[in-house]
């Protein structure tokens, strides 16, 4: 059993930063690929980051490539979500995911255990 817990929402001007954090507590988080995803109202959940469990593989979806950077940190069990440029397409609710062996890193039901997701909302 792992659990997520996420924080660092909020509300930011276009062209803010936000980082998120999700907490890990449970089962070996280096056990884990771990990624985020987000929903916006009315829209499917949508693949946004992976990270391996060695924190070297990374992959981004390309609509946050070279503004989002995903990383972890074994220590604290905590992976991290660096948005930078935010846009106010990116507003959502974002969401951490961990799975041992997801088959496709980039579909959400490939992944097991999920947080109940923070608030991201950019203003134009």
């Amino acid at each position: 059993q792992v659990q997520l817990v996420e924080s660092g929402g909020g509300l930011v001007q276009a062209g803010g930063s936000l980082r998120l954090s999700c907490a890990a507590s449970g089962r070996t988080f280096s056990s884990f690929l771990m990624g985020w995803f987000r929903q916006a109202p009315g829209k499917e959940r949508e693949f946004v980051a992976g990270i391996s469990r060695n924190g070297i593989g990374t992959d981004y979806a390309d609509s946050v490539k070279g503004r989002f950077t995903i990383s972890r940190d074994s220590a604290k069990n905590t992976v991290y979500l660096q948005m930078n440029s935010l846009k106010p397409e990116d507003t959502a609710v974002y969401y951490c995911a961990a799975d041992t062996n997801p088959q496709n890193v980039r579909v959400s039901s490939q992944y097991y255990y999920w947080g109940q997701g923070t608030q991201v909302t950019v203003s134009s």
